[in-house]
């Protein structure tokens, strides 16, 4: 297991490493998940970017003034899918958030430095993550975003996917899911 993702600035090689040090601790939780739980585990994975994937990036990127860790990120991962982890998480890929984001708007989160914010990521419970335009990440405090109401989880991307890698190592440990 890495002890530290910090030694290495937030680039692809970082993503890299992260994307590494949870599939290798995904893939032992599932050497014996169906004995511990009683069920087949579904697909579990950290997808690594393709082309479509690259160029959806490049389309975010063209059509909407966001932040450079999101493009990074969608440069070279193309979605997280981790439905047997806890609740599940899930970063959903670029085409997908440009999709809501066309289909629905930019979220308002009432109490950020920046309100606008586009969907990231969900959990299996039904709460959702969004990026504010700033890149401070919030999650919804309902299963809505009707409610209007958010908590910063993170400051940035690359805390927030250390939380997620942190989350997964605690619920392979533990069995406990993690602070998200």
């Amino acid at each position: 297991m890495i002890q530290s993702m910090g030694e290495l600035s937030y680039s692809a090689a970082w993503l890299s490493r992260w994307r590494e040090e949870i599939t290798e601790t995904v893939s032992a939780m599932l050497a014996t998940f169906e004995e511990t739980h009683g069920f087949a585990p579904g697909l579990n994975e950290v997808r690594v970017a393709g082309e479509d994937d690259r160029r959806a990036a490049r389309e975010y990127a063209r059509e909407f003034l966001g932040f450079a860790e999101l493009l990074t990120f969608y440069e070279s991962i193309g979605e997280v899918v981790l439905p047997d982890v806890g609740n599940g998480y899930f970063i959903h890929s670029a085409r997908d958030v440009l999709h809501r984001l066309a289909e629905e708007g930019p979220v308002f989160i009432p109490m950020a430095d920046d309100p606008h914010g586009m969907v990231i990521a969900s959990d299996g419970g039904g709460f959702l993550f969004v990026a504010d335009w700033g890149g401070v990440i919030h999650r919804s405090r309902t299963a809505s975003l009707d409610e209007g109401e958010f908590d910063m989880v993170a400051e940035d991307l690359p805390q927030f996917l250390e939380l997620i890698r942190r989350s997964v190592a605690r619920f392979v440990e533990t069995g406990e899911p993690g602070y998200l």
